[in-house]
């Protein structure tokens, strides 16, 4: 028995995998958003923090990861613009940009392109390369998210750090793991495909 492969061109993400046209953008970018917003109703509180655990930085990251970095950043500035228009898709069904967890939402919106970018790069193919981007992506929303934090709160650095930051990593390490799993599986089941 022979297993043919599909050819992956270089540079290529697992969107791309998709027979291209405008409407599988669209489709993606929509889609990207409302996967984002659907997984930020996954919330738990933090007790002494503004800010939620919530499945909407996994959801940001994996976005990007498997769009690129143009599609990634449409679809969480699409996420970002109606959430902040109103649509109540935020953390726990919130919306507004005033919020103190506002930030981490703009920086989900640079994390999707940086690993969307990275991901063409092939920072998605191994285990190893996968949890490296998704630790850079990690560390673009908290460089957002944490500042911002303290702009509307008031809180010192140490205050935010511990808030918005601390009580979140062990989380961010599960979903690294989980992306570290799912997304080199996903490009291996692609080229095993024919």
């Amino acid at each position: 028995m022979s297993t043919a492969s599909v050819s992956i061109r270089p540079g290529a993400v697992l969107a791309d995998l998709l027979p291209a046209s405008r409407v599988r953008d669209i489709a993606l970018v929509v889609g990207g958003a409302a996967l984002t917003g659907l997984a930020a109703q996954i919330a738990v509180p933090v007790p002494g923090s503004p800010v939620p655990v919530t499945g909407q930085t996994f959801a940001a990251l994996l976005v990007g990861t498997a769009f690129g970095a143009r599609r990634g950043f449409l679809a969480l500035a699409l996420y970002a613009a109606l959430g902040a228009a109103g649509m109540p898709w935020f953390a726990n069904g919130t919306s507004g940009a005033g919020g103190a967890s506002f930030g981490y939402v703009l920086g989900m919106l640079l994390a999707a392109t940086l690993v969307g970018a990275l991901a063409r790069r092939g920072a998605d193919r191994s285990v190893a390369r996968t949890a490296g981007t998704m630790v850079l992506g990690s560390a673009v929303i908290y460089a957002v998210g944490v500042p911002y934090l303290m702009a509307a709160t008031g809180m010192s650095f140490g205050a935010a750090v511990a808030a918005g930051l601390t009580p979140f990593l062990i989380g961010d390490a599960l979903k690294a793991a989980l992306a570290m799993g799912a997304l080199p599986a996903a490009w291996k089941l692609a080229g095993r495909r024919g």
